[in-house]
């Protein structure tokens, strides 16, 4: 055990604080009853596989790490008289500052979301792991947690403990074997973890997939191993359980729920790899983490080499597990990696199995679809914009709300086009609500023409550089002309010359007295409701815009919209009249009170609210005066 192979001298004990956001964490360990308290086995274990892993990719490059003790083992020492459970592997190890750094402070695991989602789901266990935070999970069981490592290659070994009370002390140790020794001095309620039974049925349940042996060892008997130790990628899948893939699952990501998708092959030819992916049922907390990073895990020949080699593209940064190469050499480094062939060749067929399991998902399961949809669509969406190689074969997989449906593919699009429409018509918005509630899509609804409601901020990136689907283009019905005249409305008016004459000089005063404000001012083919509407020119759809400007150093500011005014429209009507009769100067404050309820019902601010107010109250005080 490992306090009985470690030396201390508590003269040369220093004391440390937690940082902050770990003693919250800790403080909720400790005062929480979860509903399984198994994870904690579970979470330290797979931490100590992952050093074993780390020391023998090491030791790739230099063999002197191993120290002439090349066994990788997990060996887990219960110790009734003591109490205390330990937990120790022969891997890496730690030095003092990594013992300080990894166990002291946490830079980027999501602490804080994990202390409010556990606060909000009290005793969800399952978010111990998700977050990164497994190594805490053993103040669950323990009043006490020691560690003892030692660095290969390092002579010096350290102590660190802690009873999770806002503190730890580091102390130095005069020697300790390679590797790392965590001793849980377990509470009186948890002392069922010192029975072999219970020990051997937590292994067998969480961490019989891990691909190290994980050692028993009781008082003077010798150790036994209580795992199978292979990798569950080499299994055949007629051999492996749901439970076991679930497991595995959990151990790689985090999340122990059920996988949503599991893709389990085995590739030959110019390239031999295994492959064993997972799409998650639920969404990663890091899935927006700006880093984008992928999460697949690269092992050769069940080495582990590296979990940042970009295995899949940004876009499926969700896809979670292991590839497994036969050919690569295990002493390549991860800076060739990125420019390795074959990693280029294993990612491109890995991403087009993925995307096609994706699209058999889809036709066979719509209900299964549209959860996975619900949660990764805007990231898969970012592949439309991203990679142009495979953007048909994302066409197949896009779903979308549109102004008749709220599941809608684009083949579906395709096959409601109306007669002489020539472009696949979508509206960008901030929401929902203000898509559904623009007034451009009046034009379109009255000619029965679906709409394409894009809510995501990726959409309004995509839609510019899409060439279109099936021969037609994308076309925003915010952006340039509306491009209805071929298309017939029911009970579409026939065409006043006379009142267009008069729209047309109505146009010219408002125009005139915005200046500036607006682009242009011109007669509308999309309102038919509403007075009023605000569109841009056919350089930028004015949502991508709006979200260029907030971009520091963008270069990009809002440009002045082009007001659009309905002819049919009682208040236009009206307004030209008072034209005609009056002059342009009879209708200035109409003007700017147009333009700024155009604003108000795309759900921009008022430039000017003082002024907006002060004119609205002076109509109104002439309406009812």
């Amino acid at each position: 055990m490992a306090t009985d192979t470690a030396t201390t001298d508590a003269t040369t004990a220093t004391s440390h604080q937690f940082q902050a956001e770990v003693a919250k964490l800790l403080h909720l360990m400790v005062h929480s009853v979860y509903s399984d308290r198994d994870v904690f086995l579970r979470e330290l274990i797979s931490n100590a596989a992952d050093a074993l892993d780390k020391l023998r990719y090491e030791a790739i490059a230099n063999p002197q790490l191993l120290e002439g003790q090349p066994d990788l083992t997990i060996t887990i020492t219960p110790d009734k008289e003591k109490k205390t459970l330990t937990i120790t592997d022969t891997g890496i190890g730690m030095s003092e500052q990594e013992l300080i750094d990894n166990l002291g402070t946490i830079a980027k695991s999501g602490t804080q979301a994990f202390v409010e989602q556990a606060k909000a789901k009290q005793g969800d266990v399952h978010l111990i792991g998700q977050f990164g935070i497994g190594f805490y999970s053993g103040f669950i069981v323990a009043g006490k947690v020691d560690v003892i490592s030692r660095r290969a290659g390092s002579d010096q070994a350290w102590m660190w403990s802690s009873d999770g009370s806002g503190s730890f002390t580091m102390t130095p140790v005069e020697s300790a074997p390679r590797g790392t020794s965590i001793v849980l001095h377990l509470r009186e309620d948890a002392l069922e973890f010192l029975e072999d039974w219970k020990i051997e049925s937590v292994v067998r349940t969480y961490s019989d997939h891990i691909a190290h042996p994980i050692m028993l060892s009781v008082g003077n008997e010798t150790a036994k191993q209580i795992n199978s130790a292979n990798a569950i990628w080499t299994r055949a899948k007629s051999d492996i359980t749901p439970e076991q893939h679930k497991e595995f699952f959990g151990h790689i990501s985090g999340n122990y729920s059920d996988p949503a998708l599991t893709l389990h092959y085995r590739a030959e030819g110019r390239n031999e790899y295994t492959v064993l992916l997972y799409v998650p049922g639920e969404r990663p907390f890091d899935l927006y983490d700006p880093e984008r990073r992928g999460r697949q895990k690269l092992y050769v020949k069940r080495v582990y080499i590296a979990d940042d080699v970009e295995l899949l593209p940004a876009y499926l940064r969700f896809v979670r597990g292991v590839i497994d190469s036969e050919d690569m050499p295990l002493n390549i480094s991860r800076e060739m990696l990125q420019n390795n062939p074959q990693v280029a060749a294993i990612r491109k067929a890995v991403t087009n199995k993925v995307l096609s399991e994706l699209k058999k998902l889809s036709e066979t399961d719509d209900a299964a679809y549209r959860k996975l949809w619900e949660i990764y669509g805007p990231v898969l969406k970012e592949g439309l914009y991203e990679d142009m190689e495979r953007r048909d074969q994302l066409y197949e997989l896009v779903r979308f709300k549109s102004t008749k449906g709220d599941w809608v593919s684009l083949k579906d699009y395709i096959a409601g086009l109306k007669e002489n429409q020539t472009a696949i018509y979508y509206l960008t918005a901030e929401d929902a609500a203000k898509a559904k509630a623009s007034p451009q899509l009046e034009g379109y609804k009255a000619r029965d023409v679906e709409v394409l409601l894009l809510t995501d901020p990726v959409d309004s990136f995509w839609v510019r550089t899409a060439l279109g689907y099936e021969g037609k283009p994308f076309k925003s019905v915010t952006q340039g002309s509306a491009d209805l005249d071929l298309i017939v409305a029911k009970d579409e008016a026939k065409p006043d010359a006379a009142a267009d004459a008069e729209t047309a000089v109505l146009a010219a005063a408002l125009k005139q007295a915005l200046g500036e404000r607006v682009k242009d001012v011109r007669s509308s083919k999309r309102l038919t409701e509403s007075a009023v509407c605000i569109v841009n020119d056919s350089m930028m759809d004015r949502t991508l815009e709006k979200l260029l400007s907030r971009q520091k150093d963008s270069g990009i500011s809002v440009s002045a919209p082009i007001l659009e005014v309905n002819p049919g429209h009682p208040l236009i009507k009206a307004l030209a009249a008072q034209v005609k009769a009056k002059g342009a100067a009879s209708v200035e404050d109409a003007a700017q009170l147009l333009l700024d309820q155009a604003f108000i019902i795309e759900g921009e601010q008022v430039p000017d609210p003082a002024s907006f107010a002060k004119r609205l109250a002076d109509v109104m005080a002439k309406a009812f005066g």
